[in-house]
């Protein structure tokens, strides 16, 4: 496929990049600082502003998919920065008639008990609220519209680099644990997921969630 990937040299948009390479898809990656990409075979790299949204539609044009890894993890004010910046890119998504649009969601937005997100229990840890925030506007964003067709991948509670070993369990809106209470997943295999998914269309219009 031919694929549009932002924030490809992220944490995670590193991660979903290479998955998406390894396979032979063909990925331009639009990054705010393309010299931190070097270009390879089935890797095009584009800069781009994503808070620029009439630019950024017209650099949406022409693919089979549009992958979302923004975050504002750098910015001052992340929640406002990411919720901005979402906004602009699913109205970009929209102008550019873009056939499938997926997104790196959070873990905060996952039910850890009937009507309880994990982001509004108190052991929520107070530096990653502002970044769930984001994570949890774009989620209610996406259910409140209909014009682009969407797809949202929230990792388990901890996502850190590990090996992509291509076992996990998968679940839609609540907080997947595994028998010592604990939720956990490698960005390696959080890629294989997304990327499964950008193939097999298995959870359109829908957000779902992997842990171990």
């Amino acid at each position: 496929m031919k694929i549009a990937l932002i924030g490809a040299s992220g944490f995670i948009g590193s991660a979903l990049r290479e998955e998406a390479l390894s396979r032979g898809h063909s990925v331009t990656a639009l990054v705010s600082r393309p010299e931190r990409l070097a270009t390879m075979p089935g890797l095009t790299v584009v800069k781009a502003d994503v808070q620029d949204t009439q630019a950024l539609a017209a650099q949406l044009g022409g693919f089979d998919a549009v992958l979302s890894a923004f975050s504002g993890h750098a910015q001052q004010d992340i929640q406002g920065y990411y919720a901005k910046g979402f906004d602009s890119i699913l109205t970009a998504a929209n102008t550019a008639g873009v056939k499938r649009l997926l997104v790196v969601g959070g873990a905060g937005s996952l039910e850890v008990a009937p009507g309880q997100l994990l982001i509004d229990t108190p052991a929520f840890p107070a530096e990653y609220k502002a970044s769930a925030e984001g994570a949890r506007y774009a989620l209610n964003k996406l259910r409140g519209q209909s014009e682009v067709t969407w797809t949202m991948l929230s990792p388990a509670a901890v996502i850190a680099p590990g090996q992509r070993t291509g076992h996990y369990r998968l679940g839609t809106d609540q907080l997947l644990v595994d028998g010592e209470g604990n939720s956990h997943i490698s960005v390696e295999d959080y890629a294989k997921a997304m990327i499964d998914e950008l193939e097999s269309a298995d959870f359109i219009n829908q957000r779902f969630t992997l842990a171990y």
